[in-house]
């Protein structure tokens, strides 16, 4: 978990959207959280791995973020894969919505961070990723390393 100087802490990160998606556009929203929730993500225990966005009445909903149950909370605690909402402009709801409905977008949670002592997430507006572009991005990444490594090879002589 890194802090850097803006006050944000790292809390998780969904790196299996990074490399399935494209991510056109990130957006930054507050999430609704109850009970013990979010002293179970100060111990680490969220995972943002299959989870997705949908719009449903007008409201932003996460699906499939699994936090774990914490230790001491006892009967507070919440079923960890339960639907929880996201805080944002309804203007910015239907924006979005009407995105992914006419271009066949996706929203997909790219990070869960603390911004001050407030539970943050990332959400990103992504576009699907065929095998052959992974491919295309695995190669590139490959060349880069190889590159740098060519050259950290030529400062040290």
């Amino acid at each position: 978990m890194a802090i850097d100087k803006k006050g944000t802490k790292q809390i998780a990160d969904n790196r299996k959207a990074r490399h399935d998606y494209f991510i056109l556009e990130t957006i930054e929203c507050g999430i609704e959280l109850v009970g013990t929730e979010v002293k179970s993500i100060r111990q680490g225990g969220v995972n943002l791995k299959d989870s997705w966005c949908s719009v449903d009445d007008g409201e932003m909903w996460i699906k499939g973020m699994h936090i774990s149950p914490y230790d001491h909370g006892n009967i507070f605690n919440k079923d960890p894969r339960r639907v929880r909402k996201l805080l944002l402009h309804k203007r910015e709801i239907m924006r979005l919505f009407g995105q992914v409905q006419q271009e066949g977008l996706a929203l997909i949670p790219l990070s869960l961070y603390f911004k001050g002592s407030r539970v943050k997430v990332a959400l990103g507006l992504c576009k699907g990723k065929k095998l052959h572009d992974k491919r295309d991005d695995m190669a590139k990444k490959a060349a880069n390393r190889e590159i740098e490594r060519t050259l950290k090879d030529r400062q040290n002589y």
